[in-house]
């Protein structure tokens, strides 16, 4: 495992998405003696078999599994992360973060913290989804927008087939293990995500299996 070496990691499908974003990667500024590698995925049947590959792939301690359609725009990313896995009990850290699993586990149902810019094909605006006091907040689960770590889990490739609950899933199994799952303070958003319009033709499908393995209760909401 290399010490200083941060590894970003992406599952792509459109090749304007995955020039933009990498585009943005390649401006970050590195810590001293650190290597930057970029491993695109193309042609993944899965989020977590394309992320197990990659994983797989890299001897980078620090991985960032992000979305092609995610931008970071903060400089100093690779620098605040690195500071804050200083922590050894910090496993995972994501840009929004749910504080508890609902019971439906639809995690934009539950009460959120972190901050984003947001683009879709309806709006663009900037979100503050509640405020964290400290350097971060523990979480349950968070967003798989982006998703840092600092150990090698793998991703549930076993359970998730498509592009749903890979994120709630990994945030699930770090915790298992006694990881903290965090979103970190920030001034303002680190990264865009320009997110167009959500797709959910597998989400339920995933959210039962999901439901099922980590012996969740659903409950209608009224």
């Amino acid at each position: 495992m290399n010490n200083q070496k941060v590894c970003f990691i992406l599952c792509v499908n459109d090749a304007l998405y995955e020039e933009e974003c990498i585009s943005y990667l390649n401006r970050l500024e590195l810590p001293q003696g650190f290597q930057r590698e970029i491993i695109p995925i193309k042609g993944a049947v899965s989020m977590t078999s394309g992320y197990n590959q990659a994983m797989n792939q890299s001897d980078a301690k620090y991985k960032i599994y992000l979305h092609q359609d995610v931008f970071i725009v903060n400089p100093q990313f690779i620098n605040e992360i690195v500071k804050l896995f200083e922590n050894p009990k910090i496993g995972m850290i994501g840009m929004v973060g749910n504080l508890e699993i609902e019971k439906t586990s639809v995690m934009w149902y539950g009460e959120r913290v972190g901050m984003l810019h947001s683009n879709s094909v309806y709006f663009a605006d900037s979100y503050l989804f509640g405020k964290i006091e400290g350097a971060y907040q523990e979480v349950q689960a968070i967003d798989g927008l982006l998703m840092a770590t600092q150990y090698d889990i793998p991703w549930r490739d076993d359970l998730f087939h498509k592009w749903d609950f890979y994120d709630i899933s990994q945030s699930m199994e770090f915790r298992k293990r006694g990881y903290q799952v965090v979103v970190p303070h920030t001034k303002k958003p680190w990264c865009i995500h320009d997110d167009g319009i959500l797709n959910l033709s597998n989400y339920y499908k995933e959210r039962e299996i999901f439901m099922k393995e980590y012996n969740l209760e659903w409950k209608e909401r009224a």
